[in-house]
């Protein structure tokens, strides 16, 4: 018996934690982990979606200060809190030993990168990002859990099959072993990877969820010689485009400036993502562009459709595809020989050269091409047929759970929090998401 059991040890289960051990309370908290210990992970092993950190233990790291950017708490918490917690999830990583510097624009440059952007047909949102770095989330994250390591239960490889309820409240938790842990208070803290997972048992139980959009696109690789003059400006610049043809969302994610690309695997999946390091830096600039697809009747599996597009890059690529943007528009496939003579090094040295139309659909690749044109306008240079493009990038987004505003569900005493619950999709409003569902139960404790 425990009082509280937390599933998932994610930024937003880590924080719940650390907010559920903070005080004199004396709860008894068990955390359940479907993936290894810190000092057991490794990106070579392919199990960088689960474990102690999750997703975000490989990640560069980038904490964006904002109430507007990764996820969509401010749907649910008043933008003045919302913004302390923001502060002050910024400050318990810093207290960690997250580094003390913050990219930020200054007004002038940000008057300056709006203007040319609207020129463009782009939207410029400025961002606060403290930037941790790749090789410096291991050590904060292990410090997390070197602090917890004697305050809590906390069981690893070991997979939560259902969650336990009755008359609308919740029981507890069986484990894959048929082991029953019974709690007054659970909060689900799955990750993107527990995604699947998370709707059937939201089906089970009968909470109400709905599709959250996929972002599919590429990651982009150039010169970081093209782009200094932006990325001195603002460490990272976040665009927003609608594009002509089809009138689609499409927007920059996740810039690295002189970063290296990466691969990413989950489920037997292979995608393409971005970091950079604190400490070392490569020749290029990359950052992906993602568009926006939703669906709704008859169809309404967008996990499935992303997941589909690609498997099929995968199959023709043998994982990751990389095209030059030259050979796309020209309607021909790169070689090894085309890549040989491009300007942009390649920093993914297995990434296969290929076509990328043949996997990517119509409307999406226009989509992209598009914001690439519209990226020169800023940057000229962008758009240039030695420019790499990657593919394929998914951002895959869980079902979206009907929350109140304490991210409690109507089966009481039971909480879903961060990108498992569809609400969050970034370190910081994750790590917000774990604060506020464990003030609520300790709230309902005290």
């Amino acid at each position: 018996m425990a009082d509280i059991v937390i599933i998932g040890a994610g930024p937003a289960g880590v924080f719940a934690a650390l907010e559920l051990v903070s005080d004199t309370q004396g709860l008894d908290v068990v955390m359940v982990e479907q993936g290894k210990d810190i000092p057991s992970r490794s990106r070579s092993t392919g199990d960088i979606m689960q474990g102690w950190g999750g997703a975000g233990a490989f990640s560069d790291g980038k904490l964006t200060l904002s109430t507007e950017l990764g996820g969509d708490l401010s749907s649910l918490v008043p933008e003045k809190e919302l913004m302390g917690l923001v502060e002050e999830v910024d400050t318990t990583y810093l207290r960690y030993s997250a580094p003390n510097k913050v990219f930020e624009v200054s007004p002038d440059n940000a008057e300056k990168i709006s203007a040319r952007a609207k020129l463009a047909g782009l939207m410029y949102i400025p961002t606060r990002i403290r930037h941790i770095g790749t090789e410096n989330c291991y050590a904060v994250l292990k410090n997390m859990r070197d602090y917890l390591d004697d305050k809590l239960e906390i069981i690893f490889n070991t997979k939560v099959m259902e969650i336990v309820s009755h008359e609308g409240r919740v029981n507890g938790v069986r484990l894959e072993d048929g082991r029953l842990i019974e709690a007054r208070y659970v909060i689900v803290a799955p990750g993107r990877a527990g995604s699947a997972w998370m709707a059937s048992q939201a089906a089970s139980l009968g909470i109400d969820a709905w599709p959250n959009p996929v972002d599919l696109g590429v990651r982009v690789e150039l010169p970081a010689v093209t782009m200094e003059e932006l990325t001195s400006m603002a460490y990272e610049t976040k665009f927003i485009y609608y594009s002509r043809t089809f009138d689609d969302r499409v927007r920059t994610f996740c810039m690295n400036p002189y970063g290296e690309v990466v691969k990413e695997t989950a489920d037997n999946i292979v995608t393409v993502n971005g970091h950079s390091w604190a400490s070392r830096r490569s020749e290029n600039t990359n950052f992906a562009i993602l568009v926006s697809a939703n669906f709704t009747e008859p169809f309404d599996d967008p996990i499935g459709y992303g997941r589909s597009v690609a498997a099929m890059a995968n199959m023709l690529g043998s994982g990751v595809i990389v095209q030059r943007l030259g050979d796309l528009i020209s309607g021909r496939r790169t070689t090894d020989e085309r890549l040989k003579r491009s300007m942009t090094e390649p920093t993914l040295k297995d990434a296969t050269p290929g076509d990328l139309s043949y996997c990517i659909p119509y409307r999406i690749l226009t989509d992209i091409v598009e914001m690439l044109e519209a990226l020169d306008k800023i940057t000229p240079g962008v758009n240039t047929s030695h420019t790499l493009l990657y593919g394929v990038e998914v951002k895959f987004y869980s079902n979206r759970i009907r929350l109140n505003n304490d991210l409690s569900t109507d089966i009481d005493g039971l909480f879903v929090v961060g990108d498992g619950a569809g609400i969050t999709r970034g370190l910081v409003q994750a790590s917000c998401s774990g604060l506020i569902a464990a003030r609520a139960i300790k709230k309902a404790i005290a």
